[in-house]
């Protein structure tokens, strides 16, 4: 059976011993879909460029359709990165996003879904990347799962230390403000990893398509643990 296997059976046998990321409630909230792909012509070039502009379109859709809380982008295939060098260096520009984006307000808190503890944590500090990060190890009945959470405060990285004990639903931090997370809309990157291949407070969110594969084998799908319901579209 593959670890991704292994993780959704964990999951539907331990229901009870998931929390939440945020602080969605299914009964009063509504959850949009962004499409941040490359065929979407609502979203040009110049909105993306422009970080104040991107934040009120993300702002303004959200408003729009009544809802605290956007969601996507799992094995999404984006133009956003291409105003960063950090996504084009390199033979192969990357552009396949591994994770899933929470869109919401800056401050918004982040929880940890699972019992675990500290792997690492770092403020990746370069425009377009994650900003401040934390990793979080958990032992899921013998398979080891690590979350990441990119695009915090500063703030969240404050009294953290390597092997500190997290309970499930324990916030660990909130969404950083444009200037302190990467230079994004307010956002959480939420990812799942398996392996971390010995890095520390970072793990690459974005791939090249021939990349894609192998890395799906190491990123599931984030929706086995945050298990939203179905969205709206525009």
């Amino acid at each position: 059976m593959s670890a991704s296997h292994l993780l959704a059976a964990f999951v539907k046998d331990h229901r009870q011993a998931v929390g939440q990321v945020v602080d969605f409630n299914a009964d009063t909230d509504r959850l949009y879909q962004f499409d941040l792909t490359i065929g979407n012509k609502d979203l040009d070039a110049a909105t993306i460029a422009d970080t104040e502009r991107f934040s009120r379109w993300i702002n303004e859709k959200l408003t729009a359709n009544n809802c605290r809380f956007g969601f996507g982008g799992y094995m999404e295939n984006r133009n956003i990165y291409a105003h960063s060098p950090l996504f084009n260096e390199g033979p192969v520009p990357r552009r396949h996003h591994l994770g899933v984006d929470i869109w919401a307000k800056a401050g918004t808190p982040i929880n940890s879904p699972l019992k675990g503890k500290v792997h690492s944590f770092k403020d990746n500090n370069n425009f377009g990347d994650y900003g401040p990060t934390v990793i979080l190890e958990h032992d899921l009945d013998g398979l080891k799962l690590h979350t990441l959470y990119g695009h915090l405060s500063r703030e969240s990285l404050n009294g953290l230390s390597v092997g500190k004990t997290i309970e499930p639903g324990e916030q660990i931090g909130a969404l950083g403000e444009i200037a302190e997370n990467g230079h994004w809309p307010p956002h959480l990157h939420f990812q799942l990893i398996f392996d971390l291949e010995g890095k520390q407070g970072d793990y690459p969110g974005v791939c090249s398509l021939d990349e894609k594969e192998k890395y799906r084998k190491n990123i599931p799908d984030p929706q086995l643990i945050l298990q939203f319901p179905k969205a709206v579209n525009a």
